[in-house]
């Protein structure tokens, strides 16, 4: 069982968006909730409702049980680069880009991902 959940458009940097998502690679469910809601970063609170979403997807649609499940893979993409302009001195322009990402969180079962491992 394989659950996913997707944010596109997020109005967070990749590369900081990668941070966040260093922290949690791999960890069971609980452990990353517990480590992004005391995190104090921006980024941590998108990639705690996303993984809320992907949580309650595997609820709802797998039947699964919370405490079995384990991130599998984060994924940051850049998306987006909104271009804005500063006004500098003498009739000058700066360009200001702000960029986009978008980020993919995969949940399998502990217990799927152990059999895998076995079979190899």
């Amino acid at each position: 069982m394989e659950v996913r959940a997707y944010l596109k458009g997020a109005r967070l940097s990749p590369q900081k968006a990668c941070l966040v998502a260093d922290m949690v690679r791999g960890l069971d469910v609980e452990k990353a909730l517990d480590v992004l809601s005391f995190s104090k970063q921006k980024g941590a609170k998108l990639i705690k409702k996303l993984l809320d979403s992907a949580i309650s997807n595997a609820e709802n649609n797998e039947n699964a049980d919370i405490d079995d499940l384990k991130i599998k893979s984060i994924i940051v993409n850049k998306g987006l680069v909104m271009k804005r302009i500063k006004i500098r001195a003498r009739g000058r322009a700066d360009r200001i880009k702000k960029p986009m990402c978008h980020i993919e969180i995969k949940l399998t079962n502990k217990m799927q991902e152990v059999k895998n491992g076995s079979e190899s």
